[in-house]
């Protein structure tokens, strides 16, 4: 059921018509109001801006009150609480984030009027604007540059206890503030947002386990790039095995397709994908004996093999048991159509009788080229693959015995990969494909598209 508001979407593709074209594992596209929320968690709602501000130190205030030719002296003042902040992006194409940050900033001080001394309030509304760029990439880091800041001053209230302030000592304090503040403000901003850049950049930058097959190596490919709509983010997916040898992938340049109403959206390649299924799909050849308890269709399968076993067959017939060896023939592909995933998976079955004195006779090899249906979802912050048997195609390699046609075999052969070798893969790929946790913004309500 398609929701009107995503919290993420992960989108399979192949080869693109390329408008932004990359070359990594996985895209991102993040609207404006997903960095709105992540940069008004960072910066807001985690305290980060009121820690950095908290205790500034502004310049003495000196000036003439015009209440009986007194001299006003404003001295100590510092911040005691920024009220209401809030905080806007707007997301300029090639340039960066354009940040707006507004608040309230109540300042004390101690306030002499002549020789009347005082505690003085002051609470001033600060806008502050800046556009944040990134620059200097390299090995999956980018430094953010501050431009362009502007504090703007709104409305001031100046209060004592004695309440002997006049007009003029307002303006008084706004233009000696309207003077001051920027130069304090604008470099808290700068250390604020380079704190920030840290912290998302350890979402991106990221060695995630995929069960105890190997790991994931997440790293930014490039440096972010902005549109109107998006901010834009390229990620190397390094896939490597628990010995620590990584499995090669190919990009190939591709779109990333319209963001729409998504605050996010994902798109892992083909490529990518299939590097993390070979990860995922070691699994060992299983053999055991052609028994109804360990497969349910033994004994059909044991009456279609002896009708195309030759007559002359002796050892064929005898009293040793059969057995059954399933492993694996090659990496698993996976295809992307619109809609539609599948996997090619090559299976090799081979059917022996073990004699008492340990010698093997193969009564046939076969190779199953299966295409597999797959089912998608989401579970965790993983993208989960299940796969369901779609087709078998059953050609023999080799038999010792002179078997040569194997038709009778498919339906038996279906039904023993059906039954011994999907339960293994499934349960190989239940582990799931780590998704990097980008900018820290949850994977809630996700559409899965391909």
């Amino acid at each position: 059921m398609m929701v009107s508001k995503l919290f993420g979407i992960i989108f399979f593709c192949g080869l693109l018509s390329p408008s932004q074209e990359v070359l990594s594992g996985l895209s991102c596209a993040v609207s404006s109001q997903a960095m709105q929320n992540v940069l008004s968690d960072a910066i807001i709602h985690n305290g980060l801006l009121q820690q950095h501000l908290q205790g500034l130190v502004l310049p003495n205030i000196m000036g003439e009150g015009r209440l009986l030719n007194s001299p006003v002296s404003i001295t100590g003042l510092h911040l005691v609480q920024v009220r209401l902040p809030r905080l806007s992006v707007v997301l300029l194409p090639g340039i960066g984030v354009q940040l707006t940050i507004g608040a309230k900033l109540q300042l004390s001080g101690n306030c002499l009027v002549g020789l009347l001394s005082e505690l003085i309030d002051i609470l001033v509304d600060v806008n502050i604007t800046a556009n944040i760029k990134c620059t200097n990439f390299e090995s999956g880091t980018v430094q953010v540059v501050t431009e362009d800041c502007l504090c703007i001053l709104g409305a001031i209230k100046v209060k004592i206890l004695s309440g002997l302030l006049t007009l003029s000592v307002n303006e008084m304090v706004l233009r000696q503030l309207t003077a001051t503040l920027p130069a304090l403000l604008c470099p808290v901003v700068d250390i604020v947002m380079n704190l920030v850049n840290i912290q998302l950049l350890g979402t991106l930058n990221a060695v995630i386990p995929v069960g105890t097959a190997g790991t994931i190596h997440y790293q930014l490919a490039s440096i972010p790039y902005t549109s109107g709509k998006f901010l834009g983010l390229d990620l190397d997916g390094a896939v490597k095995q628990v010995e620590g040898s990584t499995i090669p992938h190919d990009s190939s340049p591709s779109a990333l397709p319209p963001l729409v109403d998504r605050l996010l959206l994902l798109v892992m390649r083909q490529s990518f994908l299939n590097a993390i299924l070979t990860l995922l799909l070691r699994i060992p050849p299983q053999t055991f004996p052609c028994t109804p308890d360990v497969f349910s269709g033994a004994n059909h399968l044991h009456e279609a093999l002896w009708t195309i076993t030759p007559a002359g067959c002796s050892p064929c017939r005898g009293t040793s048991p059969l057995n059954i060896k399933l492993m694996l023939g090659g990496n698993p592909l996976i295809l992307l159509e619109e809609n539609k995933a599948s996997v090619k998976l090559s299976v090799l079955i081979q059917v022996f009788i073990k004699h008492l004195d340990g010698s093997i006779l193969n009564l046939l090899l076969l190779k199953a080229d299966l295409g597999l249906n797959v089912r998608v979802s989401i579970v965790g912050g993983r993208l989960v693959l299940q796969l369901a048997l779609g087709s078998t195609a059953l050609s023999l390699e080799s038999s010792d015995v002179g078997i040569s046609n194997i038709s009778a075999l498919k339906p038996h052969c279906s039904s023993l990969l059906m039954e011994r070798l999907l339960p293994a893969i499934n349960g190989a790929l239940n582990v799931g494909i780590p998704l990097p946790n980008v900018l820290g913004i949850p994977l809630i309500k996700v559409d899965v598209q391909i």
